[in-house]
């Protein structure tokens, strides 16, 4: 991605402002507030999963989910919360390594990362945004929040550095429903029968009005959530995660060629799953363990982050 055109940017941008479409405490918190969630525990540890059968079913709730969401699954593992800034940071000061955003174009500028605006309501490039300061100068990545900003790339060489790698969209799904089939309320992912929140997502019509019921404004320290069935954190909502898996919305999983064919930039694009703060219900939907969506690899943004999964012994 290094010197990538402004131009291929911009149209980036418009693809990542698709993905927004993709009791509760009486003051709404942000992502710069000192409160630590139960699920901070959990930070580092992983979760066994027993393999098994995924059957997404019948429910169709957009387009693309036509593919994906069924299949046998293997033993893996998988980390109970996504990986925060300050995993992240062990990792760059034991290896030095420069993210996709860090890196300079061209003419020396950074190439930045893709900010969305809770003022302006609008998505931009920002050549001073990356994983420490996500927002762009001036802001300060909570160390206990997921680390966005990153591309795929950069998630892949986390990963590596554990001798981990990234899930495949099939394993993510099957770690975030297990073996049941998808709902029919839209709604069940992100709140339970009683109305509770389960996720931090938008509330209220996008991009004007968040009235933050859920507790959180922006990205959440994680673990804030009641983890799923599992015990892992965070499948649904707060930040989309990156998936190993190209994306196409006719098969999946898909091939880069199918990937590419698909592509209006001709680059190809990887799967992200799980929705994220940026998603309501007047505008995206896809929290949900059944969404799917497309990502440009070599873009990071305010909205993806990731987590890792690893080969799990046998278990009984």
């Amino acid at each position: 991605m290094k010197g990538k055109p402004v131009v291929a940017q911009l149209v980036v941008l418009l693809v990542v402002g698709l993905l927004q479409a993709c009791s509760s405490p009486a003051e709404p918190k942000s992502s710069s507030g000192s409160k630590e969630c139960a699920g901070a525990a959990s930070v580092g540890r992983v979760v066994a999963i027993k393999g098994g059968v995924l059957e997404r079913g019948s429910v169709v709730f957009q387009p693309e989910e036509q593919v994906g969401g069924s299949g046998v699954v293997a033993d893996f593992d998988i980390d109970a919360t996504e990986v925060t800034t300050a995993q992240f940071a062990r990792f760059v000061a034991a290896t030095d390594y420069v993210t996709v955003a860090e890196r300079s174009d061209a003419t020396g500028r950074p190439l930045g990362a893709a900010v969305f605006d809770r003022e302006t309501g609008k998505w931009r490039i920002d050549s001073t945004a990356n994983w420490r300061q996500p927002q762009g100068a001036g802001s300060q990545a909570r160390d206990d929040a997921p680390v966005i900003a990153v591309a795929y790339e950069d998630a892949v060489r986390y990963a590596q550095w554990l001798g981990r790698r990234l899930p495949t969209e099939i394993e993510w799904e099957y770690a975030a429903r297990g073996g049941a089939q998808v709902a029919v309320d839209i709604e069940s992912e992100r709140r339970d029968t009683a109305g509770s929140w389960l996720a931090n997502t938008w509330q209220g019509a996008f991009p004007n009005e968040d009235t933050s019921a859920d507790g959180y404004a922006g990205v959440a320290p994680v673990g804030c959530f009641a983890p799923n069935i599992h015990g892992v954190y965070d499948m649904i909502g707060n930040v989309w995660e990156w998936t190993a898996d190209w994306y196409a919305t006719r098969v999946a999983p898909a091939s880069f060629e199918q990937s590419q064919a698909e592509d209006r930039e001709a680059m190809g694009k990887r799967v992200i799953k799980g929705g994220s703060h940026l998603c309501t219900d007047n505008f995206c939907s896809r929290y949900r363990s059944g969404s799917r969506q497309p990502a440009d690899t070599g873009l990071g943004t305010s909205h993806i982050g990731f987590r890792t999964v690893g080969t799990a012994a046998a278990t009984p």
